[in-house]
């Protein structure tokens, strides 16, 4: 027995619907529907939409219709991850009335924000929440829809970064052969989680103008960071932050406390700057106001797309800053260290400071120091 079910809002992006359903638009009964007396809202502080019943409002949406078993399984293992159900409503179309279901938030969840706008969710989140729901949809019978939930902020920070990708950098030395270029067919035999291990098949054209051998690759697939390293000019300081590693660890390093800039994961929908910011708060008790963009680079780009993107923090500081920071939330256990410049490079040449993002930072601010000094 078929169902009809009416969407009201990230699932009115076709492009979406078709990833969570598993088949193409031309495989899709849809057709435009209203609902009555329902107000669809954006969830305060989330990226996407709520519904709720409001006298004389009008939700605006698509049917779609002659749904399977699978396709409703499939679809309550998408929305179930943001706590929505089903329930039965009467939408309006324009050969009459329909009766049809409706995904419903749990009452309560979530706090209703400014009116739903799909255009702006499109153009600001559609990117990042396709590529999260294909990752979603991945899972599909073999992970609760329970389990999805807890990982899909990470999800779409890893659909946020292929979006912040989009900006290149200049190729001016390099070559400029585009990335479609490239031959590349995914395999099944990674891994995915919170962590991801994408295994594929690539062939690209080499410098000798020939096309390569195809090669079975393997690839971390990880997030943008935000790193900033707070500085003060005038007493020229800089702050260094300490915490155990876990590559040290596993590595076999007998110190696996590693010196580093502030950093961290940049979230979906946010600016790397912003995330900069946010960072310095959480793991070091700084509010920055005066940040510099410094370097964007790959660490390494061999086998991992993590990208960082790094700022100076320009802030004055003091030894009495220093103390231990962190979210409990996140289990973090963090140092902060208030040095000289001249200790921290001292740090770098005799091999203390082994992280080289820290390095490397610090080195672009040994270049850059009388600039800042004078200001």
């Amino acid at each position: 027995m078929s169902a009809s079910l009416f969407f009201y809002g990230t699932l009115c992006h076709v492009p979406l619907l078709e990833l969570v359903l598993g088949r193409g638009r031309d495989e899709i009964d849809i057709i435009q529907g209203e609902l009555d007396d329902h107000f669809v809202s954006w969830v305060r502080d989330e990226p996407f939409p709520m519904i709720a019943s409001q006298t004389g409002a009008v939700a605006h949406g698509i049917l779609v219709q002659g749904l399977d078993q699978d396709d409703i399984a499939r679809l309550r293992f998408y929305e179930g991850g943001f706590d929505y159900d089903l329930a039965d409503v009467t939408v309006r179309t324009k050969t009459g009335e329909l009766s049809a279901q409706v995904f419903f938030p749990e009452p309560g969840l979530w706090t209703a924000g400014d009116p739903w706008d799909l255009s702006v969710w499109i153009e600001t989140w559609g990117d990042a929440s396709q590529s999260a729901a294909r990752e979603v949809m991945e899972h599909f019978g073999k992970k609760s829809a329970q389990d999805m939930a807890q990982l899909l902020p990470f999800l779409r920070a890893r659909g946020w970064a292929k979006q912040l990708a989009k900006v290149g950098a200049p190729t001016s030395l390099r070559r400029d052969t585009p990335s479609s270029a490239v031959s590349l067919s995914r395999r099944d035999d990674g891994y995915a989680g919170f962590f991801r291990l994408d295994t594929f098949d690539v062939s690209y054209p080499r410098f000798d103008g020939t096309q390569s051998d195809t090669l079975e690759r393997a690839a971390f697939v990880a997030y943008d960071a935000a790193l900033v390293l707070p500085y003060d000019p005038a007493r020229d300081l800089v702050m260094l932050i300490e915490q155990m590693r876990y590559g040290p660890l596993l590595r076999g390093d007998p110190a696996p406390w590693v010196l580093e800039p502030i950093a961290g994961l940049v979230d979906a929908g946010e600016a790397p700057i912003e995330a900069a910011r946010r960072e310095a708060v959480e793991e070091a008790g700084l509010t920055l106001s005066d940040i510099r963009p410094m370097l964007k680079v790959y660490p390494s780009p061999g086998y991992s797309t993590e990208f960082f993107h790094c700022f100076l923090g320009l802030c004055d500081l003091d030894p009495s800053l220093e103390g231990v920071h962190g979210l409990a939330s996140e289990n973090e256990d963090i140092r902060t260290h208030v040095v000289s410049f001249e200790r921290a490079m001292a740090l770098v040449e005799s091999g203390e400071i082994n992280l080289g993002p820290l390095a490397m930072m610090l080195l672009w601010l040994g270049r850059k120091r009388e600039e800042f000094r004078g200001l």
